[in-house]
């Protein structure tokens, strides 16, 4: 029997094989990884609704976050979401738990070079697949990139009890807005250590300012957190190009999975909860139909959401803080989450604008829509 393959063994990997695992579709799978992947350094958190596969590899789980906005500090009930913290060595064991006791599946050390119509060339050698899945070499030709996200993030160890563990916060935009959109984010793990991350939006091609973030988050630091002293165990930084428009996933037998197949959501650099439910609708996309194309459809306005707020942010980088704090002014965070999620319903998004400012997101959107020869959808029509 033909196997799967999976290319990669990162998160978009490794996510994959565990639903894989749980499907009743008994091709074998091969998970082919260079090592390059370091999975159990990594952390992800993210925001669900709803129970997943993979749920015992959280360990942390909130039901609030903090949020710094126009002036305010304010603590934002989750509603019916919680999020949550993983680590990808606790990832790690809970995907082994599924597929080490399945003798179908099995892992091949090794780079993939690149990927036929019949399977993938790993060092050379053809590895022939009925179904490859991609999360490492990519579409050929890209779509542009609307923006860079740059992350520059520092594993704090706090001298005093600084840190409130029970509430991350999920952005605060104490910082400078002058070259680019930016907030800091916080991770508690306890009172005396987080992760303190400096993310800015910045435009395509734009030099980074690693002293200007490095700077900002030992601001940040000492007069916001007030550590009281601190020592940084551990730096990590990241470049992610974001794109609004969707990259072509399918072709003959190959899928494009994780951020090479347009799970990275371009308005808020968040991936984990995109690639568990893509992951689900693979795994019984091949349980009902024997092939992996199934997929749901994500309205187009949403792609057209993320690119217009992109457009306005690199050009005008204090729109970021007003359209944030349109999203998160209600009583619990639910109604924006939902959106960023891209299930809310067209009337419950045209009350989360109504806090923002209409002139630099309209005069985008005409500019977005022009630029792709198209006219709005008739899903934005206005709810009577």
């Amino acid at each position: 029997m033909m196997r799967i393959v999976i290319a990669g063994g990162g998160l978009s990997g490794v996510s994959l094989a565990a639903h894989l695992a749980v499907a009743d579709h008994r091709r074998p799978v091969v998970v082919v990884d260079d090592g390059s992947r370091d999975l159990r350094s990594r952390t992800w958190a993210s925001w669900t609704d709803r129970p997943g596969l993979l749920d015992a590899a959280a360990c942390r789980w909130f039901d609030q976050v903090r949020v710094h906005l126009n002036g305010e500090t304010k603590v934002v009930r989750l509603g019916a979401y919680r999020y949550r913290v993983v680590r990808g060595g606790d990832l790690a064991d809970a995907v082994a738990r599924l597929t080490n006791p399945l003798r179908h599946f099995t892992s091949l050390r090794g780079h993939v070079d690149r990927i036929e119509r019949d399977g993938v060339i790993v060092d050379g050698e053809h590895v022939r697949a009925k179904w490859v899945f991609d999360s490492v070499i990519g579409p050929g030709s890209p779509p542009p990139a609307d923006a860079s996200l740059v992350f520059r993030g520092w594993h704090v160890r706090s001298e005093r009890a600084a840190f409130d563990a029970e509430t991350p916060t999920l952005f605060d935009f104490r910082t400078s807005q002058l070259n680019s959109a930016s907030f800091v984010y916080v991770l508690p793990f306890d009172a005396h250590h987080a992760l303190v991350e400096h993310t800015a939006f910045t435009a395509p091609g734009a030099p980074e300012s690693p002293s200007d973030q490095e700077e900002a988050l030992a601001e940040y630091l000492t007069e916001v957190v007030r550590t009281g002293g601190h020592e940084v165990e551990r730096a990590e930084r990241a470049v992610l190009p974001l794109r609004a428009a969707q990259p072509v996933r399918a072709g003959g037998t190959v899928l494009r999975i994780g951020a090479e197949g347009g799970l990275l959501k371009a308005s808020t650099g968040f991936a984990y909860q995109r690639i568990q439910r893509d992951s689900a609708a693979i795994a019984d996309s091949l349980r009902r139909n024997g092939h992996p194309f199934d997929l749901p459809v994500t309205p187009a306005r949403f792609r057209t959401f993320d690119g217009t707020l992109l457009d306005v942010v690199t050009r005008e980088p204090a729109q970021l803080e007003r359209a944030f704090g349109a999203l998160f002014r209600r009583r619990t965070a639910e109604p924006a989450l939902r959106f960023l999620d891209e299930e809310s319903s067209v009337a419950g998004e045209w009350r989360l604008f109504a806090g923002m400012p209409a002139a630099p997101y309209l005069a985008a959107a005409r500019r977005r829509l022009a630029h792709e020869g198209r006219t709005a959808p008739a899903e934005w029509g206005r709810p009577h």
